[in-house]
């Protein structure tokens, strides 16, 4: 009896080393407590080790031994671990809301804030190049007037006119801001082998089929990506993501692209 005490004491001690590390540590109170139950267990295996051999047993009161000792350590480990603190997911998920909601609502304002700003700085712009294509003559003013309509080629689209670098900015920071870049390759960067490069898609396609592509990723498959448009893994949402202009800004950048280096796949009109 007197060797049970003993191993108990030795697990209590073990388990408040044990907690007290824990704690040192600032370890959760749920991990402090499994520490000490383990070493109660493993006191308790010490303790059955020197318990005495049972006598034996034959036939069906062996089988009924073994039946309740089976049922026995089935009820303890699910009693046992029912009674350990549970982990609750929403529990953690409320936790990380409630940490990061402001963040979150300030992120989300600015990026609001940031978007307003660059329509607002857009349509300045496009202000700004209807006025210098004024000064170009009317019947130039109504080419571009057609081209910003209808999605003409680069040749009568406004970035081939004045204030044409301002044109093509927009279409660079379209492609920047719809992360084109995640699955086609230009200029050597970006690209995760979902897309086909575009180093020479202006070769290969006009501008007004460059939009429409944008528009409808059906209407053109590349060459070589046929599991790929199968799928739509080119998502058809940058209609409803950006206004004609900015769309045809996008397809007249991306029309100045003809680098025959690279081995861009042929597109092939599917509607």
């Amino acid at each position: 009896m007197g060797n049970i005490f003993k191993k108990l004491g030795i697990g209590l001690v073990v388990g408040g080393v044990l907690v007290g590390i824990a704690h040192s540590q600032e370890l959760p109170s749920s991990f402090q407590l499994l520490f000490f139950i383990v070493s109660l267990i493993g006191a308790l295996v010490f303790i059955l080790l020197d318990a005495r051999p049972l006598s034996t047993m034959n036939g069906g009161k062996s089988l009924f031994a073994v039946i309740a000792f089976w049922i026995l350590m089935v009820t303890v480990c699910v009693a046992g671990a029912s009674l350990l603190p549970q982990f609750n997911p929403e529990d953690e998920r409320a936790k990380i809301d409630k940490l990061l909601g402001k963040e979150r609502a300030a992120s989300q304002k600015g990026k609001a804030e940031e978007l307003i700003a660059r329509a607002k700085a857009l349509d300045e712009q496009v202000k700004a190049l209807e006025e210098r294509l004024k000064g170009l003559g009317g019947g130039q003013v109504a080419t571009a007037s057609q081209a910003s309509h209808a999605g003409d080629k680069p040749s009568s689209a406004p970035g081939a006119t004045a204030g044409g670098g301002d044109f093509m900015k927009v279409g660079e920071e379209q492609w920047q801001l719809q992360e084109c870049y995640n699955c086609h390759k230009l200029r050597g960067e970006g690209g995760k082998k979902r897309g086909p490069e575009l180093d020479n898609i202006g070769s290969l396609l006009t501008v007004d089929e460059i939009q429409q592509k944008i528009a409808d990723p059906k209407s053109f498959m590349a060459e070589g990506y046929e599991k790929e448009w199968q799928k739509g893994i080119m998502p058809n949402k940058f209609k409803d993501l950006m206004d004609p202009k900015e769309m045809q800004a996008l397809a007249a950048w991306l029309g100045t692209f003809k680098n025959a280096s690279v081995n861009t796949p042929k597109p092939i009109k599917k509607n």
